[in-house]
C-alpha cells in the first residue's frame, strides 16, 4: 500500500507533558492513554474527544517522575492541553501534568522537553515531624515518607 502524498497527510501537534506523582506510584502508557481520553470525553464530549484524537506515543515513568508525547491533531491543541489537565490520578495514584510545549514533530518535541520533564530524584533522610524519615528530594520539593503514605512538603519544611 502507497503512502498518502505529503499534502493529503493529516496535520498533528505533540505534547511535551511532565508527570509528577508519589515515588511509589507505578502505572504505564495504557493507563496514562485510557486516562487522557476518559478526560477528553468527559471535558469535550464524545465528537470533540474524537476530535482531539489524544494518542500517548512516549513514555517514561520511574520514581515519581516521568514523561509523555501526545499527538494531537493541528487545530485541537488548546481543547487537547485543558482535557490534559483534567487529568488527576492515573491507575489510582494521584497525578499532575505539566504541558511543557507544542511542537510539530517528534523530534523537535524530544529535543525542547524531554530533558526538562526527567529531572532525578535524589533519597535521603529528612528530619520531619522531630524524627528521622526517608524522603525523595525534587529542586525545592520533598516528598516524605510516613507509615500511611508521603506528605508532600518544601525544603524549608524540612
Amino acid at each position: 500500500m502507497k503512502h498518502l502524498p505529503k499534502h493529503l497527510r493529516p496535520r498533528r501537534r505533540y505534547l511535551g507533558v511532565a508527570i509528577e506523582s508519589w515515588p511509589d506510584a507505578g502505572f504505564g502508557r495504557r493507563d496514562l492513554q485510557r486516562e487522557c481520553w476518559y478526560a477528553a470525553q468527559n471535558l469535550l464530549g464524545d465528537p470533540g474527544g474524537a476530535d482531539a484524537d489524544l494518542q500517548v506515543i512516549d513514555f517514561s515513568f520511574e520514581g515519581g517522575r516521568g514523561w509523555a508525547m501526545v499527538r494531537v491533531r493541528r487545530g485541537e491543541v488548546e481543547r487537547a492541553r485543558a482535557a490534559l489537565t483534567c487529568v488527576d490520578s492515573v491507575d489510582g495514584a494521584p497525578v499532575a501534568l505539566e504541558i511543557l510545549g507544542t511542537s510539530g514533530t517528534i523530534r523537535a518535541c524530544e529535543e525542547r522537553y524531554k530533558g526538562r520533564a526527567l529531572l532525578k530524584a535524589d533519597k535521603r533522610n529528612v528530619a520531619f515531624a522531630d524524627v528521622r524519615r526517608p524522603a525523595f528530594v525534587r529542586g525545592g520539593r520533598v516528598d516524605v515518607r510516613l507509615e500511611d503514605g508521603f506528605v508532600g512538603a518544601t525544603s524549608l519544611d524540612i
